[in-house]
């Protein structure tokens, strides 16, 4: 096992909001709380804690007892759980949606993300308790988004129709996806077990969010991971005041569109993730989740035939929590209103938005969590291995795009010089004696002597360009197996953890697999991982 690590900047695959927030950027500073450093922490649990209840807590653990009562969870997630109680435990959160065998590998870079700095912080502060946890994305409506993943580069997909929250979805159909998934396994061990946990989950529950509730508790439940389900009665009693006062002021909309504008002032080049609409909530019912709308004094489900005033919409979310969903703009908010958390892990999409709620939560009097850029890692086998070095390549070039790789590969594999700098050097310094000349004898020959020195480096391009052409041709074959490669590592120009899934990793080496992630995704380590199995 071998680990090395790039800057996540020299991978060209994170956004300049991202790269600047790792270098904590001055300019990005008041967007944010507090920077994730073990010693910030500190900082942050002394403040969530005189923000967070005991009222808060015991309702939290009634839910989550109750909402795992169809699970065989672990010992130490039982402990977990029982620990929120303890106005001294704290929470460590990811979310993620309800995606098909849990989709792409990032999903478990975020669960193992969680898990590790939970257990760092235990170290750090022992008179303390950190719990990893897992935010289902059950009350999520795009179903197009979670209805596949990809095994060796083949599409596994679950086709049925959708609607309403994809948690409450039923598991038809999904029998016939775990026959056309396990024809394409070796038949070895393994893959029997990832046989057997495919079907287990899907084919012995009655929605979505049982699935996925126990095909993660049986992935991680012994590292003591506490899933939690938001669509939940109890838990959104707790966001009702919030619930209501986005009805009566608007006030995600205002402060998010506010904190947008001060984005766009640092950097032109920040893309805004999300815009807020005038109401940033979705009703809920039975195979229905749509926004919630005002025209004029009233209020309404659109495409629905339900409609209120602003009173009995109050009413009702008092009555009916359960019916009103946040969306993206305030899932965050509720999160940290229900949770007692110190950080939220997620990816550099997730961590731009959440650069743009920070007045909005202060808005609420709710503490801004720690934001912390989940792990990303290239996983290489031994055989991957042993061809980059056969064909001479060295990890930091994998990232090059396309061209530019197979450019450098061709320049490094050519037996001649393709790189016409020198020829180009000289040129430029025989002109220079030319320019010195035009001044001497007439100004009017500078722009003579220019035309022709563009005229001739321009001509040295071309020459280089038919020479690395015909090399490429020559090195064909060689190119072709390194380029082949790359897109193993990088299937279609993609990271390989936004399209690879877990089971083709752990069909070739098991449980040693989560493993060697748990030993090697150090969450503070704020650089892209590369490991060599």
């Amino acid at each position: 096992m071998l680990k090395s690590s790039i800057p996540f900047k020299e991978t060209n695959y994170f956004s300049n909001i991202i790269c600047d927030y790792l270098e904590v950027d001055p300019n990005l500073q008041k967007f944010f709380n507090r920077f994730p450093t073990l010693e910030n922490f500190k900082f942050q649990l002394e403040e969530k804690q005189q923000h967070f209840s005991s009222e808060k807590r015991e309702i939290l653990v009634n839910r989550l007892k109750h909402q795992y009562q169809t699970v065989e969870n672990s010992i130490l997630t039982k402990n977990n759980i029982d620990l929120l109680a303890d106005s001294k435990t704290f929470t460590v959160v990811t979310g993620h949606q309800l995606s098909l065998f849990t989709g792409p590998l990032y999903f478990w870079y975020k669960i193992i993300s969680v898990i590790n700095l939970c257990q760092k912080l235990s170290e750090e502060y022992p008179s303390y308790n950190f719990v990893p946890v897992y935010w289902m994305a059950t009350e999520d409506h795009d179903f197009a988004e979670i209805n596949h993943f990809r095994f060796e580069g083949k599409l596994i997909q679950w086709n049925r129709d959708s609607s309403g929250a994809v948690g409450h979805l039923p598991l038809d159909g999904l029998k016939e996806v775990a026959e056309v998934f396990s024809a394409h396994f070796n038949g070895n061990n393994n893959s029997k077990k990832l046989k057997e946990l495919f079907e287990k989950s899907y084919l012995e529950h009655s929605n979505l969010t049982e699935a996925m509730r126990y095909l993660v508790n049986e992935l991680f439940g012994e590292q003591g991971l506490v899933i939690v389900d938001g669509d939940d009665k109890g838990l959104k009693k707790l966001f009702v005041p919030n619930l209501i006062n986005e009805i009566e002021t608007g006030f995600s909309e205002r402060y998010v569109i506010n904190t947008n504008r001060k984005l766009e002032e640092v950097s032109q080049e920040y893309k805004i993730q999300v815009n807020p609409r005038e109401i940033n909530l979705f009703y809920v019912r039975e195979n229905y989740r749509d926004r919630i709308v005002q025209i004029e004094n009233k209020f309404s489900a659109i495409d629905s035939d339900w409609s209120w005033t602003e009173k009995e919409l109050k009413s009702e979310m008092e009555e009916y929590p359960e019916r009103f969903s946040p969306n993206v703009i305030l899932r965050p908010l509720y999160q940290e209103v229900i949770l007692p958390n110190l950080c939220y892990i997620g990816g550099g999409g997730e961590l731009a938005y959440w650069l743009q709620l920070k007045e909005m939560f202060e808005s609420q009097q709710v503490p801004f969590p720690v934001l912390l850029l989940r792990n990303s890692a290239l996983l290489i086998t031994e055989k991957q291995s042993s061809k980059l070095q056969k064909l001479d390549i060295k990890l930091n070039e994998l990232f090059l795009p396309q061209s530019e790789f197979k450019t450098l590969l061709a320049k490094k594999y050519s037996k001649i010089n393709i790189d016409f700098s020198q020829q180009k050097n000289y040129l430029k310094s025989q002109f220079k004696t030319l320019y010195d000349l035009a001044e001497q004898t007439d100004k009017s020959f500078i722009g003579a002597v220019a035309a022709q020195e563009k005229k001739q480096l321009n001509g040295l391009d071309h020459l280089e360009k038919r020479l690395l052409k015909a090399q490429k041709r020559k090195l064909a074959d060689k190119l072709d197996k390194a380029m082949d490669l790359k897109n193993q590592l990088f299937p279609n120009g993609s990271l390989q953890e936004r399209v690879s899934n877990f089971s083709e990793f752990y069909q070739e080496y098991g449980h040693d697999f989560k493993n060697q992630l748990l030993e090697n995704l150090y969450p503070l380590h704020q650089e892209f991982l590369i490991i060599e199995f």
